[in-house]
């Protein structure tokens, strides 16, 4: 039942105000019975059920007098009078429920009014049932504790003013009959027994809204605090997955959906064995053994790497427990950002001071390699020290080249007239043949990138792609499409090789690792860091045919 004045919709009752996390217009939620009406849906529901009580009071008066005809005191002083005014009190309960649900007249009136027909009624048939001592007065009881009750506590002495009213002017009435005779003490204890019960009620009817306003601010207050929960949840950087003791996911976050896919179902019937089998195996195993150590998996749908820590709801695994994915590429990235923030401004400094001196030494090197003096092992000498020259030199290019990732201005690029333009720079400047590269790209794929920057990237996996495919026609394959879900390009760059080993995919983009000897072990580090200075992500792509490597860039809507 709704309280007599509802509550404010507050975040809480003590410290915050809704205003401050952003008030009923930024979605807080409108509680029903939160409203600034005094009577709501529960105390017209309450009014309505009751008129089924009269309904079947009358029924059971009625059958009990034809029934028991001469055996009991129902309608014994007045048999006629009795059966018309129980015909009569059924009606008014079948009429009342329609009134009810028309809810018109207002709620006052009609508590009001259907407690003066009950009093008068059932007067009525106690008079024509012999006066007090036929015991119809009590179920006057029933009516003033059921009002009080229902309209809180309203107007519940005066209802109990009336009723003895009623019931002394009955039995003064039935003074002046020949045939029976009143009893004022039994008239007196059942009014007083009236205002008794009233007070009562009134009591109970107080103390129900005062519970049921606390409870009021309780609900507004659980349910704010729900609202800020989901707020913060979505907004949690990892993946947060809600399961209960049945392991049906009960919340779930927009980074999880990223992390494992998206959830197909309502929240509440979707179970984790259904969502995801690595979750469910790991939870399985957490509910056994308490095991709380971060493993870390792989999803096979986005091909990410992330890290689960299990926390139980309560103090008992089986009551249910909050998931958390730690995106592993999100924590390596950081600790990257960490690991090159102390370095970044030292190893530029240091790439400024090597060039002059390294340009010195390649060029007297080549001065030397011209003397036809030098014997054949002092000219290998030579080249050794032209080759680390060159490899140290493109080492620092590679360094002043960070620098330079966030002076790039994104433009919109066609795809399918881009690619084919690279493939031919390229095919050119490595001295491959053009047929090397097989282009299949949608015409309307058109992305926002530096031209620039795309150029290095693709350049960067590429070469790598180059280096280790079969060198045969359309060994590497540049494929363009569009995500159905999302306003994204992807562009997939494969080539038929051996494909990176699973022990060095973890540090595939760690700067300065390499698997070649002539390698610098920057280009597919600088590859991604130029993607994300474009709001695009580069991935590799386990796949058992070959290399494969992914450039997810915004696309540009036509």
């Amino acid at each position: 039942m709704a309280p007599t004045t509802a509550p404010t919709n507050t975040v809480s009752s003590t410290s915050a105000n809704p205003q401050a996390l952003g008030g009923p217009s930024a979605g807080w939620p409108e509680l029903p019975g939160a409203a600034s009406t005094p009577f709501g849906a529960t105390y017209w529901r309450s009014l309505h059920y009751f008129n089924f009580y009269r309904i079947f009071l009358a029924s059971l008066l009625l059958l009990a007098h034809f029934l028991f005809a001469g055996n009991n005191p129902l309608g014994a002083l007045v048999p006629h009078l009795f059966v018309l005014t129980g015909l009569l009190y059924l009606l008014l309960g079948v009429a009342l429920i329609i009134t009810t649900q028309s809810r018109w007249p207002r709620f006052e009136v009609q508590v009001s009014g259907q407690v003066f027909a009950d009093i008068f009624l059932l007067t009525v048939l106690m008079y024509s049932s012999g006066g007090v001592v036929s015991g119809l007065g009590l179920l006057v009881l029933v009516t003033l504790a059921a009002s009080s009750l229902i309209a809180r506590g309203r107007l519940a002495m005066f209802h109990a003013s009336v009723a003895t009213i009623a019931v002394l002017l009955e039995e003064t009435y039935l003074s002046y009959s020949p045939i029976a005779s009143s009893n004022y003490l039994q008239a007196a204890l059942l009014s007083t027994t009236y205002f008794a019960v009233a007070g009562l009620a009134y009591y109970l009817a107080k103390r129900l809204s005062v519970s049921e306003a606390i409870a009021q601010r309780q609900r507004v207050d659980l349910a704010n605090l729900d609202t800020v929960n989901r707020l913060v949840i979505q907004d949690m950087q990892d993946g947060v997955i809600v399961v209960d003791g049945d392991n049906r996911i009960r919340q779930i976050n927009s980074q999880a959906e990223r992390l494992l896919g998206p959830l197909t179902g309502r929240r509440g019937e979707v179970t984790i064995d259904a969502y995801s089998v690595l979750l469910a195996v790991r939870i399985a195993e957490w509910r056994e053994s308490g095991d709380i150590s971060l493993i870390p998996l792989r999803s096979p749908d986005s091909h990410r790497s992330f890290r689960t820590r299990i926390t139980p709801i309560g103090t008992k695994r089986a009551l249910g427990a909050v998931i958390f994915l730690e995106d592993l590429s999100r924590l390596q990235a950081q600790a990257q950002q960490l690991k090159l923030a102390a370095l970044g401004r030292l190893t530029a400094n240091i790439a400024h001071e090597i060039r002059n001196p390294l340009s010195s030494i390649g060029h007297a090197a080549q001065l030397l390699q011209e003397d036809d003096a030098f014997d054949t092992t002092q000219k290998r000498l030579l080249e050794i020290i032209n080759d680390n020259t060159f490899r140290l030199d493109r080492m620092v290019q590679d360094i002043l080249q960070l620098n330079r990732k966030d002076r790039g201005q994104a433009e919109t690029l066609q795809l399918a007239a881009y690619l084919t333009l690279f493939s031919q720079e390229f095919s050119h400047s490595e001295q491959l043949p053009p047929a090397l590269f097989k282009i299949e790209v949608d015409t309307h794929c058109t992305i926002e990138f530096d031209r620039y920057h795309l150029h290095q990237v693709l350049w960067n996996v590429c070469r790598n792609a180059s280096r280790y495919c079969q060198q045969q026609p359309n060994s590497i394959r540049l494929i363009a499409q569009q995500t159905p879900a999302e306003n994204v390009i992807q562009l997939d760059i494969i080539d038929d090789g051996p494909g990176v080993a699973n022990e060095n995919q973890a540090q595939l983009f760690e700067p300065f690792f390499t698997t070649e000897s002539t390698g610098t072990g920057l280009g597919l580090y600088i590859a991604r860091q130029l993607a994300e200075a474009n709001n695009a992500t580069l991935d590799y792509i386990d796949n058992p045919q070959g290399g494969q490597f992914r450039l997810s860039a915004k696309g540009v809507m036509h």
